[in-house]
């Protein structure tokens, strides 16, 4: 009964069907501005950072190759003496002797310096990890921030839909404040015309027709006004979109369809279990409980592997002597640090418990939000259907004392107030019918239910 009584209405109003072309009208302008948004545009690029950094902490499972050099010379420093000379040259000469001949040379004593002249050491080292879960859970973890930074895409693209909702709705309202002022201007004019005619006749009065000029400046100024704030909501309409701000508004949308959709949202119903906010939380709780599980593996030993391939040599030389190839690991076990890894564990699982109070208490809010969006909506509704009764009446008044006037019953005065009253209930009408969108967008925001465009993440 609710919905017949709301498409009688509309009959009455004259309010065009529901065609698809109109239905589309808004989506295309949400699928516009999900797309030039330049706030969206800067989410989504914080997006593609978080992507970045996860195909970095992938990475580090993979084996990491470099090249280092060493380059050093020095003089003085340390000596070893080694009497060569001393130890030798006497067993040398006694073997010269015995054998006649000379082949055993006198050596002279040495003294190697600890510091080496024009060393270098160059090598190409490859490194690969083997036991660290420092690497596993930042991977778990990058994951997760990916998968949070497109909930908080998500979170602005819902918000821009009801900001584009509202704004075009407010367009519209603006739109039909001036079309209905026009009106009343044109109502005016021709009632300045009846009085001018009639006081040419001699029945008239000459102060009627300063009070139509009177009226007629009024609602010119009203025109005048609505027509600035429907600029102003042609302005922001558009920078929402990133488009030019003079840029034309399609306004075929089906309001009727519209109206609806916001009666089916109150018998319907909803909840906030969909918001990405809740989801957002639950990621961070999720994320903190791995940074716990991460800080408290600080007992367990990380081991690299490491292949070097490479020269070293003094005096720049670079033969089958200098070069070497050497494989080995590294191993290292925390003994003792000051209590610093069980002092961050304790941090981490404070920040896991407030995350989770935070969660709660978000949960509240919102579920108080989503209360107080249905509990607009369903009296914009009760205002609107008041508003319709009133412009009914509102309406058959001004026919009865327009047609008394004319006959001579009713004054001029009577016929201004109606007139008045008429266009007060066409605008009161026409507020409070996109009201009911505009709570109808917010309780649609409140419930999560727009449907978005998934993510896709390669």
């Amino acid at each position: 009964m609710k919905t017949l009584f709301i498409l009688m209405w509309f009959v009455l109003l004259g309010i065009p069907g529901n065609t698809v072309a109109q239905t589309n009208v808004l989506d295309v302008y949400i699928a516009e501005g999900m797309k030039n948004n330049l706030v969206l545009k800067q989410k989504n690029i914080s997006l593609d950072k978080a992507l970045l950094a996860l195909q970095a902490a992938k990475s580090m499972y993979q084996p990491s190759v470099a090249f280092q050099a060493n380059y050093s010379t020095a003089t003085g420093g340390r000596n070893i003496a080694l009497p060569l000379g001393d130890l030798l040259n006497p067993v040398y000469a006694t073997l010269n002797q015995l054998t006649g001949s000379s082949q055993f040379p006198m050596l002279e004593n040495q003294s190697i310096n600890f510091l080496p002249t024009n060393y270098y050491d160059a090598r190409i080292r490859t490194t690969v990890p083997i036991i660290n879960t420092d690497i596993i859970y930042n991977k778990r973890i990058n994951e997760q921030q990916v998968t949070l930074q497109e909930f908080e895409v998500q979170t602005y693209e819902r918000e821009l839909v009801k900001d584009i909702k509202s704004a075009y709705f407010n367009y519209l309202n603006a739109q039909q404040a001036v079309s209905i002022y026009q009106s009343a201007l044109s109502l005016a004019k021709e009632s300045r015309r009846v009085n001018e005619r009639l006081l040419a006749n001699g029945q008239g009065l000459h102060a009627y027709v300063l009070r139509s000029e009177s009226e007629i400046e009024q609602v010119e100024a009203q025109v005048t006004q609505a027509e600035q704030q429907r600029e102003n909501a042609r302005l922001y309409f558009n920078a929402l979109l990133n488009r030019d701000g003079e840029s034309s508004i399609d306004t075929l949308k089906d309001v009727a369809h519209s109206l609806l959709m916001a009666s089916s949202m109150l018998r319907e119903g909803g909840g906030i279990t969909g918001r990405e906010e809740l989801k957002s939380l639950q990621e961070v709780i999720d994320i903190n409980e791995n940074m716990v599980k991460m800080n408290r593996k600080f007992t367990i030993p990380k081991m690299n592997g490491f292949l070097d391939v490479g020269s070293q040599a003094e005096e720049l030389r670079f033969n089958n002597q200098s070069r070497y190839l050497m494989l080995g690991l590294q191993f290292d076990l925390p003994i003792y640090s000051g209590n610093r890894n069980r002092t961050k564990v304790k941090q981490s699982m404070l920040e896991l418990e407030e995350a989770v109070l935070n969660k709660a208490h978000i949960t509240r809010q919102l579920t108080v939000s989503s209360g107080v969006a249905r509990n607009n909506l369903e009296a914009a509704w009760s205002t609107y259907r008041s508003s319709l009764k009133q412009l009914e009446a509102a309406a058959s008044y001004q026919r009865l004392i327009d047609k008394g006037y004319q006959a001579g019953t009713n004054t001029y005065i009577e016929t201004i107030d109606a007139r008045n009253q008429l266009t007060s209930a066409r605008l009161s009408t026409e507020v409070n019918k996109y009201n009911v969108l505009l709570a109808a967008a917010e309780l649609e925001r409140e419930y999560a239910t727009y449907p978005l465009k998934e993510t896709e993440n390669e």
